[in-house]
């Protein structure tokens, strides 16, 4: 099904964004399980996915360093490490209602539900890349700066954890001897400019996922995404 072209206003009213090109909104909105769907329309949002962690990426990092320029990089880059994890992303596509505009496949509802945390942050992050490729980086820049408005003007709303696979360990041997166990996702980029998606499992059960320009800091944005959830539940 496509997306209803009223509810695609009222979500470009959120996004604070009207499209000139709307088939880019719509291709943010499209999770891949449509992609078995020959009637498909658009694609799905992979692609504009990884346009717009790169834009995301860069667009957190200028504001903090433009904006707190007494923070050294050790501290902007946990403060930026916090803002993109997957658990705040989540949180983000929520605060905007995504989920009610996401498209998918044909009896796909399960399979979504099972992986749903994961693909609110892509939509976000597809929703991004629509708005840079629609828009320019001026669009983009916009509304990452209103959604994140609060924690870019003070970090200290950032949940910063000093060492997230440190302390995810001892949060989880409390009462059980596994450990956490860390699978690299993916690796994607040129030699001189990787980028690695982990997560991050116990018992069985996916924590979290973090990306980074090495497997250590991918590793340590899961942990972190890991601890938020759990403190959360």
């Amino acid at each position: 099904m496509n997306p209803n072209p009223s509810d695609l206003r009222m979500l470009e009213h959120r996004l604070g964004h009207r499209f000139h090109d709307t088939s880019l909104l719509q291709t943010a909105l499209t999770h891949p399980s449509v992609s078995g769907n020959q009637s498909k329309p658009y694609g799905d949002n992979q692609r504009m996915e990884f346009l717009g962690d790169a834009v995301l990426q860069a667009v957190i990092s200028e504001a903090l360093y433009q904006m707190h320029p007494g923070k050294d990089e050790g501290s902007l880059t946990k403060a930026r490490a916090a803002l993109v994890n997957g658990v705040s992303l989540t949180a983000k596509a929520d605060s905007l209602s995504l989920e009610q505009h996401l498209v998918l496949g044909l009896g796909q509802q399960t399979e979504f539900e099972r992986g749903r945390d994961s693909a609110m942050e892509d939509a976000l992050e597809a929703i991004v890349a629509a708005l840079f490729l629609d828009g320019g980086l001026a669009a983009a820049k916009n509304f990452i700066h209103r959604l994140f408005a609060e924690e870019l003007a003070d970090p200290s709303h950032i949940q910063v954890i000093k060492n997230p696979k440190g302390e995810l360990q001892e949060n989880l041997q409390c009462g059980n001897e596994d450990l956490p166990f860390y699978k690299l996702l993916n690796a994607s980029g040129p030699p001189h400019n990787r980028q690695f998606e982990v997560a991050v499992f116990h018992a069985g059960c996916e924590l979290g996922r973090g990306r980074g320009s090495s497997k250590k800091e991918a590793e340590s944005g899961a942990a972190a995404a890991a601890l938020i959830r759990l403190r959360d539940e």
